[in-house]
């Protein structure tokens, strides 16, 4: 089952935990009301699953790929990290689905405070359009996820500050419309 909490703000290895003392967790819920939707799937049957297969149909997500983030794996491997890290958004949802290793994905919340998510095998987030967020390995440098899309892919992740995208202020819509 997925975990996530509330970041430290220590600017140590991008890798580490970073939970505060106390830890502060974070329910589905609270994550659900930033617009972020977590599902857990069969990873090992990712190929043949029919639960993957209706939310495709369901999300029309017809396009997708796999990708391996390692050293050995990955060209421009370095460069490729930090780009990952740098606090961005994109213009449209962002679908992963860990099919191995493990790794986190930070994320904004309404106080512009980072929400750290550990991801592992299995699970599958959906990132809407306009959160500010980045992704790093965790401490075992290594996962293989799927990349959903609707229609072709988009690559293009826009750093902060980028406010002034539709995107960004439909988000902004709905995080107050979430608060009343």
């Amino acid at each position: 089952m997925v975990e996530a909490w509330y970041m430290d703000e220590s600017q140590e290895d991008q890798r580490a935990p970073h939970r505060q003392r106390p830890n502060r967790a974070v329910s589905l819920e609270q994550l659900r009301r930033l617009g972020v939707v977590y599902r857990r799937l069969d990873a090992d049957n990712y190929e043949t699953d029919p639960c993957l297969k209706e939310i495709r149909r369901a999300e029309n997500y017809s396009w997708m790929d796999v990708v391996t983030i390692h050293k050995d794996k990955l060209p421009n491997y370095e460069e490729k990290i930090k780009t990952f890290y740098e606090e961005h958004l994109h213009l449209d949802d962002e679908i992963r689905y860990i099919l191995e290793g493990s790794g986190y994905f930070d994320v904004r919340d309404k106080d512009d405070k980072w929400i750290r998510i550990s991801m592992e095998k299995g699970d599958m987030i959906t990132l809407p359009a306009g959160i500010y967020h980045r992704f790093t390995l965790d401490e075992n440098n290594y996962v293989k996820a799927m990349r959903l899309f609707v229609g072709e892919p988009v690559w293009t992740a826009y750093n902060r500050p980028a406010d002034d995208f539709p995107a960004r202020k439909q988000y902004m819509k709905f995080l107050a419309e979430e608060a009343h």
